[in-house]
């Protein structure tokens, strides 16, 4: 479930949504605005994506049955996670630091800080391998060679 900050709806640098095209399973929803608080559904066995607490090394067992995931730049992610009561109590998957790719869509705010797509591909290769990682992170990777053929200035 990606949980999208309803200013990051019409962002061209938003990558909850291109990771929402690429699958099939998730759900978006969105929070704020005129449609007011996300109202979320209940999240049994959910774990939420968040940089907080020690990094996740392992993958946990039993292993999440659902990924709840903010979508919205990192101020708007922070107010999201202490505002939304449907978060409470979700144990937190936190992904350990990794290397930052070369070039990206936006700038990040700290070591670890990544994009929704990259944080999706970041727990899905904790918990599914691999495989389950590469092609969101290709297609990451092809939406900034794509936004920087366009001329716009990509962070990096």
């Amino acid at each position: 479930m990606i949980v999208r900050h309803h200013l990051e709806r019409w962002r061209s640098s938003n990558s909850g949504r291109l990771a929402h095209l690429a699958l099939p399973n998730s759900e978006l929803v969105d929070h704020g605005g005129r449609s007011g608080p996300a109202a979320l559904p209940p999240l049994p066995g959910a774990w939420l994506v968040f940089p907080e607490g020690a990094p996740t090394v392992v993958a946990p067992v039993p292993p999440p049955e659902q990924l709840v995931v903010l979508d919205a730049t990192w101020s708007q992610a922070r107010r999201m996670f202490r505002k939304l009561a449907g978060l409470r109590g979700l144990p937190i998957l936190r992904l350990p630091d990794g290397p930052m790719p070369a070039a990206r869509l936006r700038e990040s705010p700290a070591p670890g800080r990544v994009s929704t797509i990259e944080a999706i591909a970041g727990a899905l290769r904790l918990l599914e391998g691999e495989a389950a990682a590469a092609p969101l992170e290709a297609l990451f990777a092809l939406a900034v060679a794509r936004a920087a053929a366009t001329g716009r200035s990509v962070a990096g």
